[in-house]
């Protein structure tokens, strides 16, 4: 499909709120899932590795998973960075047994791996929600 000068091209039928909605949920739960059931598959792919990636990195490096109970206000937005990993957090809270690392650099660098996985999949999500709302290419 062709597009015309000021517009965006469209992968086709516009999705109606519900369906976006859908997609929106399913590639924060599952980083790529949303670019996936969209056929966006090197979009679903480069998005699963990167933040599958960033996390596994940041747990293999013993990095703070931070809870929803934090006093401190950078702990809360730690967790809304951790959170938006969507199953990777979960996963890093059930095999997060030792706790983290943050006497040593490596555990540190662990945190912010983590973090950033959860930027990345938020990314992710804001663009496979563009795309079902035919709002992005």
């Amino acid at each position: 499909m062709m597009a015309t000068e000021g517009s965006l091209p469209t992968s086709g039928v516009k999705q109606n709120s519900a369906n976006s909605a859908f997609i929106a949920m399913a590639a924060w739960i599952v980083p790529g899932l949303g670019h996936l059931l969209l056929r966006r598959w090197a979009r679903a792919l480069g998005f699963f590795l990167a933040s599958a990636g960033l996390a596994l990195t940041g747990l293999a490096l013993r990095g703070e998973v931070f809870s929803s109970h934090s006093n401190d206000p950078f702990g809360a937005l730690g967790f809304l960075a951790d959170l938006g990993s969507g199953i990777f957090y979960f996963v890093a809270r059930i095999f997060e047994t030792a706790g983290p690392d943050i006497s040593h650099a490596s555990g540190d660098w662990g945190t912010r791996f983590i973090a950033a996985s959860g930027i990345v999949n938020l990314l992710g999500v804001i663009d496979a929600f563009g795309i079902a709302r035919g709002r992005r290419g």
